[in-house]
Formats: structure tokens, sequence, C-alpha cells
């Protein structure tokens, strides 16, 4: 991983498994669905959801139980169900209020791309605006239809909340950027903790700080090209100054 960092301008950060403990719930959903089938998701099987739009990572979860008889429309009924029961308690990882607070103050643009719907995200924030009223309404969600994006890996969700939100000129993702819009590019920060997420903020141009839960570490991804410019077990071991963002006040 390269040592030499770039001066920071801008930063956007992925939501689910990143800023809230929401992957938690998920697979107390997922299971909930599969219990009358006798089956249950595995980290290795939940490893490829994590970070995809919602029907693919459906089909994704199901593609390891062919023997059942269970629709897609019908297992993500049965999961939503219990999903949206919880959302309104899902919990804050360790170090985002103290980073996006810190990021806030000192007048850093930021903004969220998830790939969440945005039915869920209002579900899952809610509760916790004192964090995403921060963002002052600056998110994208997965199935923002107007935006015509393709899902994590691919990079259009970052480059369409830069360009879209804090205006900076980045260019399309269908297009071959400028040399301005590859250095625009290169001032963006990516928080994720998903796979895809990685490849996608890569793909994007930009850095990318990975914080993965510690299961998806135990498992090996193949043919994985893109490599994070940081890992981190937790946001509250990043350190703004080593990006040439202002440092946190010493406690």
């Amino acid at each position: 991983m390269s040592t030499a960092r770039p001066k920071i301008e801008y930063v956007l950060f992925d939501m689910d498994g990143l800023m809230i403990d929401s992957e938690k719930i998920y697979t107390i959903a997922t299971n909930e669905a599969l219990k009358s089938y006798g089956k249950e998701m595995t980290w290795d099987m939940k490893a490829g959801c994590m970070g995809k739009p919602e029907r693919e990572a459906a089909i994704h979860t199901l593609s390891f139980f062919p023997d059942i008889d269970l629709s897609v429309d019908d297992f993500l009924v049965e999961r939503n169900r219990v999903q949206d029961s919880l959302w309104p308690t899902v919990p804050l990882l360790p170090g985002i209020r103290k980073l996006v607070h810190h990021l806030k103050k000192h007048n850093i643009p930021l903004a969220v791309a998830t790939s969440s719907r945005r039915r869920n995200f209002e579900m899952k924030t809610a509760h916790l605006q004192d964090v995403f009223g921060c963002f002052e309404g600056k998110i994208v969600c997965g199935d923002d239809v107007q935006y015509n994006m393709k899902g994590k890996p691919a990079p259009d969700i970052f480059l369409t909340t830069a360009a879209t939100f804090l205006g900076r000129d980045v260019g399309k993702p269908q297009d071959i950027p400028t040399a301005h819009q590859i250095d625009e590019r290169q001032k963006g920060l990516v928080f994720e903790d998903a796979i895809p997420g990685v490849q996608a903020g890569k793909r994007a141009g930009m850095s990318v700080v990975w914080v993965p839960d510690p299961n998806l570490l135990k498992i090996k991804q193949n043919n994985v090209e893109e490599k994070p410019d940081q890992v981190l077990e937790s946001l509250e071991q990043f350190a703004p100054e080593e990006w040439g963002l202002p440092p946190y006040d010493k406690e």
C-alpha cells in the first residue's frame, strides 16, 4: 500500500457497516427469512452481499440455496419486514460521530454515497440526526434512478456524489476523464467497509480507507485487484492529519 498520502479536499462516506452497525441487522433479518427452510447465511456468503444494491445482494444470497422454493421477491418481503422493525434501534459505529463532527467543524466538504435504498436510509438515520444532519441532505442512495448509476463496484456512485453535491469536476463515470478531472478525483477520500465499495472508490480514482468487519478479513478474496490505501480496525484509529486534513483537537 502506498505511504504517500495525497492532500484531501473532500470526503465521501459509505453508510452500512461503516457509519452504522447495520450489518448485524441484515444478518438477523436474512436468517429469519431463511429459518423456516432450515438454512442460515454464513460469513462467506454475506461477504458477497456487502456494498451491493438490495436486489443484487438478495440474488447472491439465494444462489447458495437452489434447493429451496423461495423467490427473490418473497425473500425480500420477509427480510424487509424484520429489518424495518429493527432500523430505529441501529447504533452508530465507534469513531464516526467524532470524525463527522470534526470535518464539519473545519468546513471539509462531505457527503454520503450508499447502496441502501432511500426509504431504508431514512429509517436507518431518523434517530441519528446529530450525525446525519451534518451532511445537509448531500446523500446519494442506490435507488436514486435520476442518476442512472451502476452499483458498486462500479465507480458511479462516488463520482456522481462528488459532482452533484460537492461541485467537483470529476467527470462522468462513462467518460474518459481529463487531466484536470483525474486531479479532482485524487483529492477525494472514501471511507468503506465492503470490498465492492473499496473497488468502486479506487475505480473512481480516489483514495480509500477500508474499515472492514473482522470476519471479512478471515475470508480470502480472489481476483480483487483494487487495494485500499489504508486499513483500520476502527474509525477511532483514523488520523486526519495523515491526509492533509486538520488534526483532532488535543483532549
